[in-house]
């Protein structure tokens, strides 16, 4: 089996070729990524641990699914396709805005991502996938900030950005979709 390819992108988004994700995470290459936000009618957000068998990051805590787009794969497709495969659900995604960060871990390996935030809303609980995901649990967006600011190291590099930078766009507080 062929190693999943990224699709490499400019600053605008702009697709300018494709590679293998690993070699990708090594040359610290600009690449497409989504992180979906699934909330409930709590308003609770659905996080995930991310598996210990991970090659970045395991076991740290992160928002609902992220990945990178297949080519000719809309940002939406990508996101209810991870959805199916790391927590066993689908459902309707919005997108809320988007972002480039890098950031470097110990292993060698860099994130650098042009990364799409989709937001949806679901109220049962899923069928994790174990190779993907170690754990699961629901929190209200300021418990997580409480914690995150408190445990910084419990959670991931982008889910990091994203609260701090992007808070208003994942915060769900005042929307009555899907109540």
């Amino acid at each position: 089996m062929l190693e999943e390819q990224v699709i490499l992108v400019n600053e605008k988004d702009e697709q300018i070729g494709l590679m293998a994700k690993m070699e990708a995470h090594e040359k610290a290459l600009l690449h497409r990524a989504f992180s979906v936000f699934v909330f409930n009618d709590k308003n609770e957000l659905l996080l995930q641990q991310r598996a210990l068998s991970k090659y970045h990051t395991p076991g740290l805590w992160t928002n609902t699914c992220c990945s990178h787009q297949r080519e000719g794969e809309s940002n939406l497709e990508a996101g209810k396709r991870r959805l199916q495969e790391e927590m066993g659900f689908v459902t309707e995604l919005e997108e809320r805005t988007s972002f480039i960060y890098k950031a470097p871990f110990d292993n060698g390996l860099t994130e650098h991502e042009f990364d799409h935030i989709m937001v949806g809303y679901y109220n049962n609980e899923p069928q994790i996938n174990p190779e993907e995901v170690e754990a699961y649990k629901w929190m209200l967006l300021e418990d997580v900030k409480t914690d995150m600011k408190r445990n910084p190291e419990r959670y991931t590099a982008w889910f990091k950005i994203i609260f701090e930078k992007f808070y208003d766009f994942i915060n769900i507080e005042n929307e009555s979709y899907g109540k």
